[in-house]
């Protein structure tokens, strides 16, 4: 008797079954039998994983990942590249050479090194240290110590990327348990081992799964290949898709999890999944991959083996559920191909596909017959595809040197289109020193009584002339109005050991209807929020002093006034410009008639983050805000402000700097994208350097550029998306390009450039008032902008430093926003008014109460 066709396993023909054997046998197989019917529910079930994933609107079994791979090579790649592969108990070091260009001239050295068990379930970090020294090694083996290569890490494990050089650990597969790894990017830890060995440099230029790196080195050799699969130890598929215009890293492995292969899932696979280290994950990869197969043919023969028929003289049976088990893996394999290639004609709106699939894996390349049942499947479930399978056979460390040659080749074709665009964004140090010395004469000239009107910067008093001291101590309440949100908190400050702050909130939805309405009915809703909370708090019969945050242009004379100037962000309630807030406020709450407060101070909400972060810090004597908007206060000499009397002491002046430019400065840094912007906005000619750095403007300045070049044909292929056309562009990594990437970095950078410039003439004035040759100070800063872009406080942070090296700069995140600086506002106006009772007192004059708020 020859092997069965399902089997390698050869049986001698002494051991046959008897007819209820078979019977029971095949009984037991049944479930593994998958039908075209069931198979095509797989396959529609895989095409809506990949459609959920690819929106990312919530949770998906299959995650879809960004590999930032946006092109396969062309035949051009040349040079020498490094690739590092690290996905089971071997890793692996190569040295890829490519000639000229020519395909059959690829030259590859390697070197396999062993991962021991207790670096695999170590510590990252000697995880890490383990593989620079394998590194080392065969840098010495090469001779190439010295050398700076360029290089690509395979890294076979689920990674969330946001670039093609970072990678964030998801979860460890394949056994790995290294500790403090899971959520770091593995690049940086890689990046930190190199330093640590401090005996050679890498430039690493792509993280990428196994089986991009697949697709890679198979598109090398053929290049309709844009499909990679592998099918192992574990199993996974990624695809170019149309789209995102990039690869995708499918991790199809997880289909299932959310139940829906629950109709072809066997009791033997759920005990597989319940004794497995990762219960309910990966739910389809435990049905296909060599990592759980065995065990699954292991289970149905303990089952086979209760019953009896094991054991006596029945041994062929192994043949019958390894063939049973490892078809429906192919099947199954190939149900997910069919999806994915389906997928892939239908974007392209073909009726016929051509398409290559690179293929890697054990299971697909030892087995004897996993690779036929697998192609067959395929045929069967997209008979409109022609899919060809291409082994690889290099691997994927081959396909991650590719990856960093196209990436190093791209990187400097994109940069030469970038550059034709986004030149004029990039500042020299000259400029941006030039950009501060403009600044600062601006400022002087809107300090200045004569010249004030004609100022762009309008260098408002705010009458707050003290930090706190840290002996500030009462209950107050803070009123934040600045956005679509109201705010409403209870400071309680309190001296027992130390001096500390309780803070209750709540926040209020400020409507359309109320924004562009009338400004009766803006404060009327501002009282009855107040009254809302009073009543939350219990605190109606108290009358607490109230600070009152309002985050738009206000003319001062006192501290408790603020006339308003212009409405910004959006808010245009009429009846209010030109008027005393406060007392537009003060009146709306008298006509409640069940509560009492008196309005104390008005600030904005620079000031409030200045006085935020001074209760923190004494030394903090600027305010900044960097989120929708910008602006900046900080603590002049009064002898400078020619708006105010007095000559003693210092105020706090609130820049406006979102004015600067208004009068034509900046016109010569100003692009055609900052034009149109301003002349779409609300307010044309006014707040241009807002304009150009603000969060508010920096999305649709981003779309602006990407518009002309898709017009010219240097992004999504000329095609003009319905993304691209609309205002107030939300840029999302899912559907980035390179190009847009680096549109939006520069576009960022230029902000964080030209705020430092600007807080740089500040704090060269505040070192000039003091007269001293170093300055130590604290800038307190808050916005969205600053704090959740991630490379944007870093960008200003150096450039500040750099342009003004001889003054100490600290920068203190404001946690508590710029209302609790309205409540910390209060706080000193009450202690120096009751100082200055106390003093009256002394001296029998009467008390001052009715004037004490003209000034702090």
């Amino acid at each position: 008797m020859q092997p069965s066709q399902e089997c390698s396993l050869y049986v001698p023909s002494w051991v046959l079954p008897d007819l209820f054997g078979v019977f029971q046998v095949d009984e037991t197989l049944a479930p593994f039998k998958l039908t075209h019917e069931q198979l095509m529910l797989v396959k529609s079930r895989m095409r809506a994983g990949l459609e959920a994933g690819l929106r990312n609107k919530g949770p998906s079994a299959v995650k879809m990942l960004p590999s930032f791979v946006y092109r396969t090579p062309d035949g051009t790649e040349r040079g020498k590249y490094l690739a590092l592969d690290l996905g089971g108990t071997n890793f692996r070091a190569l040295l890829v050479n490519f000639k000229r260009g020519l395909q059959q001239n690829t030259r590859v050295n390697h070197k396999i090194y062993t991962i021991p068990l207790e670096i695999m379930q170590g510590t990252g970090e000697e995880l890490f240290d383990h593989i620079a020294q394998c590194v080392s090694d065969f840098l010495d083996y090469m001779g190439m110590k010295n050398a700076h290569l360029p290089a690509g890490f395979t890294f076979s494990f689920p990674c969330e990327q946001t670039a093609l050089d970072t990678g964030t650990l998801v979860s460890w597969t394949k056994g790995y348990k290294a500790t403090d790894c899971e959520g770091h990017d593995v690049v940086e830890m890689l990046k930190e081992a190199i330093k640590r060995r401090n005996e050679f440099d890498l430039d690493i230029v792509a993280v990428v799964n196994d089986t991009v790196g697949t697709m890679m080195s198979c598109a090398y050799e053929d290049p309709q290949c844009e499909i990679g699969l592998i099918a192992g130890t574990g199993t996974n598929v990624c695809y170019m898709e149309e789209i995102t215009k990039m690869c995708i890293n499918t991790e199809w492995g997880g289909l299932g999890d959310d139940g829906s292969l629950e109709d072809i899932i066997t009791p033997y696979d759920a005990e597989v999944n319940r004794m497995s280290v990762n219960p309910g994950k990966q739910s389809f990869e435990k049905l296909t991959s060599g990592m759980y197969l065995g065990e699954i043919v292991r289970q149905v023969l303990l089952d086979l083996t209760s019953g009896g028929l094991l054991f006596r003289g029945r041994i062929f049976i192994v043949q019958q559920v390894c063939g049973a088990v490892s078809r429906r893996a192919a099947q199954l394999c190939g149900a997910g191909m069919a999806a994915v290639v389906d997928k892939i004609r239908e974007n392209r709106r073909l009726d016929h596909l051509k398409i290559t699939v690179g293929v890697d894996g054990a299971l697909y390349k030892l087995h004897p017959h996993f690779s036929r049942v697998l192609e067959e499947t395929v045929r069967s479930l997209a008979p409109h595809c022609n899919v060809t399978f291409l082994p690889s056979e290099e691997g994927s460390g081959k396909g991650a040197a590719l990856i960093t040659a196209v990436a190093k080749q791209k990187n400097l074709e994109d940069q030469q289109y970038i550059d034709k665009y986004l030149y004029s964004m990039r500042f020299s140090d000259e400029t941006l020193l030039d950009i501060m010395h403009q600044f600062r004469r601006e400022m002087v000239k809107g300090l200045g009584r004569d010249t004030n009107p004609t100022a762009a910067l309008k260098m408002l008093p705010t009458f707050v002339r003290s930090i706190p001291d840290g002996s500030e101590k009462g209950d107050f309440i803070a009123l934040d109005l600045g956005g679509s949100n109201f705010r409403i908190l209870r400071v309680k400050v309190s001296h027992e050991k130390k001096q500390t702050v309780q803070m209750e909130s709540q926040i209020y939805d400020t409507p359309e209807d109320i924004i562009h309405g009338t400004g009766t009915k803006l404060f009327d809703h501002v009282a009855e929020c107040l009254g809302d909370f009073m009543e939350k708090h219990n605190i109606k019969d108290k009358k607490l002093p109230v600070g009152f945050t309002f985050s738009f242009p206000c003319q001062q004379t006192k501290l408790d006034e603020g006339v308003l100037i212009t409405w910004t962000k959006r808010f245009k309630a009429s009846g209010v410009e030109g008027m005393d807030v406060v007392k537009l406020l003060s009146k709306a709450i008298k006509k409640r008639g069940n509560y009492d407060a008196e309005i104390m101070a008005v600030v904005n909400d620079t000031v409030g983050t200045m006085m935020t972060c001074g209760f923190d810090d004494q030394r903090c004597e600027v305010g900044i805000i960097i989120g929708t908007g910008t602006n900046a206060c900080y603590m002049e000499e009064l002898r400078n402000i020619d708006l105010v009397e007095g000559d003693e002491g210092r105020m706090c002046v609130n820049t406006e700097w979102g004015a600067f430019g208004d009068d034509g400065r900046l016109e010569d840094i100003r692009t055609e994208f900052d034009r149109e912007i301003d002349r779409g906005s609300l307010n044309p000619g006014k707040q241009l350097f807002e304009k150009m750095v603000s969060g508010m403007y920096l999305g649709e300045l981003v779309r602006l550029i990407l518009v002309k070049m898709a017009r010219e044909g240097l992004l999504f292929e000329g095609r003009i998306t319905p993304e691209l056309l609309t205002r107030v562009f939300l840029f999302s990594d899912r559907t980035a390009s390179l190009y847009s990437m680096c549109v939006c970095t520069i576009v960022s950078f230029r902000s964080a450039n030209l705020i430092a410039a600007v807080l740089a003439g500040i704090l060269l004035r505040l070192k000039e008032n003091k007269g001293m040759t170093r300055l130590r100070t604290t800038i307190g800063i808050d916005g969205s902008l600053y704090k959740m872009h991630p490379q944007y406080a870093r960008r200003l942070h150096k450039t500040v430093r750099r342009l003004v090296p001889d003054i100490d700069v600290r920068f203190l995140l404001s946690e508590s926003g710029s209302g609790k600086g309205a409540a910390m506002v209060t706080a000193v106006a009450y202690r120096l008014a009751e100082h200055s009772d106390a003093g009256h007192r002394r001296g029998g004059e009467s008390s001052p109460r009715q004037l004490r708020w003209c000034s702090i």
